[in-house]
């Protein structure tokens, strides 16, 4: 062993290499929920309010769709904030005395507790004094104020220890004495607390209202695609029929192949599996999700600039087939399940649009076999048909449409970039690093 290596050595021998307590600020202390300001307090939930259980309908007796004045607050409707109302159900006339002391009010907050674990959240105004299923939790009588307990329950924090008992056990549940001993940082101020609500429930605002836009953005999408693909609406410069052509006319189909579900991050060429035609791409590949080795893609099949990219296999009829166009010439390969047409003389990006239009969904779904699984063959898929235009025309509404996806693409990366920034605020405001007043 060389000098400096000895020299080391005895450094070490001597060092204490215990986790070294970070410096808590001066002004700040540490507490159970981590370091906050020396006034704020850590109280218990069920000691700065009342948690109470939801109820079960009585035996024999079932919520329904026949509207009652007794409406009922399901797991299912609860979302992270609130409530959906599009679906909502109803308890029985004759049933509703005998549930009449288990209903939640506009004043308080609900926590799910079997189910989908830790769903937090207030009841609209209309639902004010709905009854509320025994998988959830009522919060009333809140000792501080309303807004800023829900984000609490919303942080990372809370839900950071919710998530460890979702993950013990096949049907974890929330217990209602654990639910009253979470620690919730409070601020001893009123005005306080309000502020940090008032400023997270302004970003919160700006979320809805993008996804107001990016939803009205969609809409409008889908009527162009039915106007401009259908040929119902002509865009300035084109006239005359289209014509009409079985997809086995338009080129060769090939089959996917070799790329199994492990191998899918395991290595660095791109590749498609045929349920992230589902789940991740829309009409036209954008990016990459999987990523095989040299060695999988030896026995995997090749794909190429302008192939379209059939799903095979599905859960239903009615998205048996679902397509996606690649115009990318980047060295890629596509998994099994996955049928392909290789085109010749179309624009690639019509036809990834065009392919999922409702009147060829149809025709796919009429040549599913299949109940629990449903596949697509190639020869099944040969004879669709779809209505085209020049190409030319086809370019034009495909650039039509591109513009309107980037549009949409521009504002979902605004939102989620305005969700890390709350996260980011939730983390300042609810801990006191950054003060409002």
């Amino acid at each position: 062993m060389n000098r400096e290596a000895t020299e080391v050595r005895d450094a070490a021998a001597g060092y204490d290499f215990r986790a070294v307590e970070p410096a808590v600020p001066e002004g700040y202390k540490q507490t159970e929920v981590g370091v906050i300001p020396e006034d704020w307090e850590v109280a218990q939930l069920g000691v700065i309010s009342r948690v109470t259980s939801g109820k079960r309908l009585p035996a024999g007796y079932y919520v329904t769709e026949k509207e009652t004045p007794y409406p009922y607050i399901r797991v299912s409707d609860m979302y992270q904030g609130g409530v959906a109302v599009n679906d909502i159900r109803y308890v029985p006339a004759e049933a509703a005395q005998t549930i009449s002391q288990y209903r939640i009010f506009k004043e308080d907050i609900f926590i799910s507790v079997a189910g989908t674990l830790g769903l937090v959240g207030t009841i609209p105004e209309w639902l004010d004094g709905a009854n509320l299923t025994e998988n959830a939790n009522r919060i009333s009588d809140i000792g501080c104020d309303r807004d800023y307990l829900l984000y609490v329950l919303l942080s990372g924090h809370v839900q950071g220890v919710i998530e460890s008992i979702r993950t013990v056990g096949a049907q974890p549940k929330l217990a209602l004495t654990r639910i009253r001993k979470f620690q919730i940082p409070l601020p001893p101020a009123k005005e306080e607390q309000r502020a940090i609500a008032t400023a997270l429930s302004d970003i919160d605002a700006l979320m809805e209202e993008l996804n107001r836009l990016i939803a009205k953005k969609r809409d409008l999408k889908q009527a162009a695609m039915q106007q401009l693909l259908t040929g119902q609406t002509r865009l300035p410069g084109f006239e005359g029929e289209w014509g009409t052509k079985m997809l086995g006319e338009l080129g060769s189909f090939i089959k996917g192949s070799g790329v199994k579900r492990d191998d899918a991050q395991s290595g660095h060429i791109p590749c498609i599996r045929y349920g992230e035609i589902y789940t991740t791409h829309h009409d036209v590949v954008r990016e990459f999700r999987s990523w095989i080795s040299e060695e999988v893609a030896l026995n995997a099949t090749r794909i190429q600039y302008g192939d379209l990219l059939f799903a095979g296999s599905g859960e239903t009829k009615e998205d048996i087939g679902k397509c996606v166009a690649l115009v990318s010439e980047t060295e890629a390969y596509a998994g099994g399940d996955v049928v392909i047409l290789r085109p010749a003389s179309v624009d690639p990006v019509f036809m990834g649009y065009a392919l999922n239009l409702p009147e060829v969904n149809r025709q796919k779904s009429r040549f599913g076999q299949g109940d629990a699984v449903v596949h697509i063959s190639a020869s099944a898929l040969s004879n669709v048909t779809v209505k085209l235009p020049t190409l030319d025309e086809q370019a034009t509404i495909a650039n039509v449409l591109s513009d309107m996806d980037a549009e949409i693409d521009a504002m979902e990366q605004c939102r989620a970039k305005t969700a890390e920034l709350k996260q980011a605020m939730m983390q300042e405001l609810l801990t006191g690093r950054t003060r409002l007043v």
